[in-house]
C-alpha cells in the first residue's frame, strides 16, 4: 500500500490570483516561481488561450512544509457552507485568556486585508474564532 505524503487544498473561486494573494498573507505563503520557460506568471497566463487566462493560481509554503494551495476559477458562486475548512493554527499550546488573546490579534491582523470575523466560540479554556475570507469561505483562527 502507498504512504500519500503530499497533498493539495484546491479552492473554487470566482478570482484565483486574488483569492490566492489573500491567503499568502494570512499563511505567509508565496507565490511559486512561474513555469520554465516564462518569466512571469503574467507571461505564461497570456500564452494560454483567452477563455482560460486567469481561471487558476497557487500559492506554495516557502518551508515546504504545509500544502500546496491551488485556486480554480469556476463559474457559479458559493451558495452553502463549506463541508471542509482550514483551520489556521495561531493559539497551538496556548489556553484560556493567553488563547483568546492570540486569536484576536490574528483576528485584528486579517479583517483589513479582507476577511469577516462571523463568530467567536470559547467555553473560558478553549477558543476559536469562526471567519470568512474575501470569498465567503469560512474558516477558523483555531
Amino acid at each position: 500500500m502507498v504512504s500519500i505524503k503530499q497533498f493539495q487544498v484546491t479552492f473554487d473561486c470566482a478570482e484565483p490570483e486574488r483569492l490566492a494573494r489573500f491567503w499568502c498573507e494570512v499563511l505567509g505563503y508565496v507565490v511559486p516561481p512561474p513555469p520554465e520557460g516564462f518569466t512571469s506568471w503574467d507571461e505564461f497566463d497570456r500564452s494560454l488561450p483567452p477563455e482560460v487566462q486567469g481561471s487558476r493560481y497557487a500559492c506554495v509554503d516557502p518551508s515546504g512544509v504545509g500544502p500546496r494551495l491551488f485556486f480554480q476559477r469556476v463559474p457559479e458562486g458559493k451558495v452553502v457552507k463549506n463541508r471542509v475548512h482550514l483551520c489556521v493554527r495561531v493559539g497551538t499550546g496556548l489556553v484560556g485568556e493567553e488563547r483568546l488573546a492570540a486569536l484576536e490579534a490574528e483576528c485584528a491582523r486579517l479583517v483589513p486585508l479582507g476577511a469577516v470575523r462571523q463568530r467567536l466560540l470559547y467555553d473560558g479554556h478553549d477558543s476559536c474564532i469562526v471567519m470568512q475570507d474575501i470569498e465567503g469561505n469560512e474558516f477558523c483562527l483555531d
